[in-house]
C-alpha cells in the first residue's frame, strides 16, 4: 500500500501553503500542456493563427500610408484581389530613379514598371508586415541594386482587409502579378518569397502555369521548407510535443484539416521556370537540410538542371532564418542568377 506523503514535522502553515502551491500549478501546467494538442486536433482552425501569426504587427505603430518613414523613393497603394479583400504594396524603384521620382503621381511609378529594370514581387514569411526591419533592409538592397521591389503584405497582415488562408494568399498575389504584367511591357518579373512566403510563390506559380500555361521569369526560395507539414515537424515550437503520444496525428496532420499544405516539394516537380534556393546553414527555424530536399526535388525534375541553383550560406555568416536580407551581395547573387538562366 503506498505511503501518504506527510510534510516534515518542522515545516510550518507557510511552508505547507507554497508547497501545496507549487504541486497546484505543476499540476496545472500539466494539464495545460496536454490538453493543447487535443484542442488543435478539435478545432483545426487555431492552428491557423500559430502559423501564419498575423496578428504580430510589428513594428507597431506603423503608418503604412508613408513608407518614406522607412524607404526612399517608395509609394503605397492598395490593390482590390477580389470583392471585400483589399490588399496593401509598398513599391520600391530602383534607386537610380530617385530623384526623377520626387513629386510624381501614383501613374507614373506603374509607368515606371515597364522600365526595363527587374522587378521582384517579394512574399514575406509570417508575422510582421511589409515595414518589418529585414523586409525593408531586401528591399532596400534590392532597390539599390536596380530592382523594383513590391512588397505585399497579404490579406489578413498589416492594413490588408480579410482573413488569412492558402487559397486566399494565391488569390491575392495571382491578383498581383497580373496587374504586374498589364504594365511591366518586357520587363523580368521575379517571385522572391521568404519562409512561409516561399509556399506562395510556388503555389502561385503552379496556378499560373496550370491555368494558362504562364511561367513565372524566375522564383527566389529564401529559406524555403519542403512543405508545412515538414515545416511544422522541426520548428523549435514544436519540440516540446515531438514525443508526446500522437503528436503527427493531434498536430501535423491537422495542418491539413486546417486548409494548410503549401506543397513546395510537389509544385517544384511542375515548375519550368528557373529556381534559386537560399539557405542559411545555421537556420534554427527551418534546418538548410528541407532545403536541400527541395533543391534535389526541383533539380531531379527539371528539364534545364543548369536553371535550378541551391546556395548554401556559411553560418559563420550568421544570418540564421531572417537575416538573409543583410547578406552584403544578395543583390549580385540575383543578378548572376538571372544571367545564367537567360
Amino acid at each position: 500500500m503506498e505511503t501518504p506523503f506527510t510534510f516534515p514535522p518542522e515545516w510550518g502553515l507557510l511552508d505547507w501553503f507554497q508547497a501545496s502551491k507549487i504541486k497546484t500549478l505543476i499540476l496545472n501546467v500539466f494539464i495545460l500542456y496536454a490538453s493543447i494538442p487535443f484542442i488543435i486536433r478539435m478545432f483545426p482552425s487555431l492552428l491557423q493563427k500559430f502559423v501564419f501569426l498575423n496578428f504580430l504587427v510589428f513594428p507597431f505603430g506603423v503608418d503604412f500610408q508613408k513608407p518614406e518613414v522607412y524607404l526612399n523613393h517608395t509609394r503605397n497603394f492598395y490593390l482590390t484581389s477580389e470583392p471585400g479583400i483589399t490588399i496593401g504594396i509598398w513599391h520600391s524603384l530602383p534607386d537610380n530613379m530617385r530623384e526623377e521620382a520626387e513629386g510624381k503621381d501614383p501613374s507614373w511609378y506603374e509607368e515606371a514598371l515597364a522600365d526595363n529594370n527587374p522587378i521582384i514581387i517579394y512574399l514575406h514569411g509570417n508575422g510582421g508586415t511589409r515595414a518589418t526591419s529585414h523586409r525593408v533592409r531586401f528591399a532596400k538592397a534590392m532597390s539599390d541594386s536596380g530592382f523594383h521591389v513590391l512588397a505585399v503584405d497579404y490579406r489578413g497582415y498589416a492594413d490588408s482587409t480579410g482573413h488569412p488562408s492558402e487559397n486566399g494568399f494565391t488569390t491575392d498575389i495571382l491578383f498581383v502579378y497580373d496587374w504586374v504584367k498589364a504594365r511591366s511591357r518586357n520587363s523580368t518579373v521575379i517571385f522572391w518569397g521568404h519562409s512561409m512566403g516561399t509556399g506562395i510563390a510556388t503555389n502561385t506559380a503552379r496556378r499560373l502555369k496550370e491555368k494558362d500555361g504562364t511561367i513565372v521569369d524566375a522564383l527566389v526560395l529564401e529559406a524555403p521548407y519542403t512543405n508545412i507539414r515538414d515545416a511544422a515537424a522541426t520548428i523549435p515550437v514544436t519540440k516540446i510535443y515531438r514525443k508526446f503520444p500522437g503528436f503527427d496525428y493531434l498536430i501535423l496532420d491537422t495542418m491539413a484539416l486546417a486548409d494548410m499544405i503549401f506543397p513546395n516539394d510537389k509544385n517544384v516537380q511542375l515548375l519550368s521556370s528557373p529556381i534559386l534556393i537560399i539557405h542559411s546553414e545555421d537556420d534554427a527555424i527551418i534546418p538548410i537540410q528541407q532545403g536541400r530536399k527541395l533543391f534535389e526535388i526541383a533539380y531531379n525534375a527539371s528539364e534545364k538542371k543548369e536553371n535550378v541553383v541551391f546556395i548554401p550560406l556559411p553560418s559563420a555568416m550568421g544570418l540564421g532564418h531572417d537575416y538573409i536580407s543583410f547578406h552584403p551581395d544578395l543583390a549580385g547573387i540575383l543578378k548572376n542568377f538571372l544571367q545564367s538562366v537567360k
